[in-house]
């Protein structure tokens, strides 16, 4: 029996290698899984067909969005489409040119090299990572002083996926060279609702509709946080409730949580309030709101304004941060709202 069946069957399995099982089961494995991303799952399924009748590796392939949204699931899922092997890595990891060149050259034809967080590679990497992309080819310097020459080492025909969540941050000269450019967006409700009902299927947990659409509801429209959610809510479900994750349960565990009928959390909340009750609404630098909250500025930018920019709680404004009506309505602090004066 197989890691998959032993898991949908229920067989619990206390090792690690039945943990990292789960996990990859609760991965999309093909285009078919993939919901909420209609667009570019069909862009996706062009590029796999016309390579695939050329018989031709797929064109080198750049995601970029918030964190969460299946980027490095669709790397694998591109890599299963295709029939071919996949390499991870990630931008930090890669330190020298020498560890790219060790990489590459283990590379066999229509291979995918998936680099996560790409923008964070040195610009010697990515001087090694150019020919390597545009003509498959890898220069190599051996020797020292006079004496140094250049070797070129082809380079068997395969695909870079990148992936990232700040775009800006990209070299516009590695940018450029990614062929298919893609941008990852944030899932609606219903999709949100399927993919919890499909994890809890593979975690054999049982869920109803509106349990599912509970967790959906919260999830900051982003699949890893509904995954995360609903591990939690498992959880409280096993040992406060009966095990059958209802809405009642799933609002129960998630209050608990902290986590609000939006989806916002804690960090979302002091973000908010600091705003609103140290600082009048705003505006207000990036870097001071993280001073007083005690968090990065890197992590409220990439990891909770998207989110509430989306909601329309926040906006950026050229002198910094601002709290919306919204924002007020939401925290219930409309009285404030009306009292302090704008200066927006």
């Amino acid at each position: 029996m197989s890691d998959e069946d032993r898991l949908i069957s229920g067989n619990k399995q206390p090792d690690e290698n039945a943990k990292k099982s789960v996990d990859a089961a609760l991965r999309p494995r093909s285009l078919d899984d993939i919901y909420g991303q209609e667009q570019l799952v069909e862009n996706l399924r062009i590029l796999i067909e016309a390579a695939k009748s050329r018989s031709e590796a797929l064109d080198h392939i750049l995601f970029y969005g918030p964190p969460g949204l299946g980027k490095t699931s669709l790397s694998h899922v591109m890599a299963y489409e295709m029939g071919v092997n996949i390499r991870v890595t990630a931008g930090p990891v890669i330190e020298r040119a020498g560890d790219l060149a060790a990489i590459l050259t283990n590379l066999r034809k229509g291979d995918i090299l998936f680099i996560d967080e790409v923008h964070r590679l040195g610009r010697a990497v990515e001087e090694v990572l150019y020919p390597a992309m545009e003509d498959y080819a890898l220069d190599i310097v051996v020797g020292k002083g006079p004496s140094a020459r250049n070797i070129r080492l082809k380079l068997p025909r395969f695909t870079v996926i990148g992936a990232t969540t700040r775009l800006a941050l990209m070299t516009a000269p590695l940018r450029a060279r990614f062929g298919a450019v893609f941008r990852m967006d944030f899932y609606d409700i219903e999709a949100l609702t399927h993919i919890t009902t499909r994890a809890a299927g593979m975690l054999t947990v049982p869920i109803e509709e509106d349990g599912a659409i509970e967790i959906a509801r919260r999830a900051r429209g982003t699949p890893r946080v509904a995954l995360r959610l609903l591990r939690r809510v498992r959880d409280y479900a096993q040992v406060r409730a009966d095990g059958i994750i209802t809405q009642d349960v799933a609002g129960e565990a998630l209050v608990l949580l902290g986590v609000d009928e939006l989806g916002l959390d804690e960090i979302d909340h002091r973000v908010l309030k600091t705003i609103i009750e140290n600082f009048g609404g705003g505006p207000v630098g990036l870097e001071t709101i993280a001073a007083s909250i005690s968090e990065e500025a890197d992590t409220i930018m990439d990891v909770y304004e998207p989110y509430l920019l989306q909601l329309g709680f926040l906006e950026r404004t050229p002198r910094g941060r601002t709290a919306t009506h919204r924002a007020y309505q939401h925290l219930g602090l409309d009285d404030l709202y009306r009292e302090q004066p704008r200066l927006f």
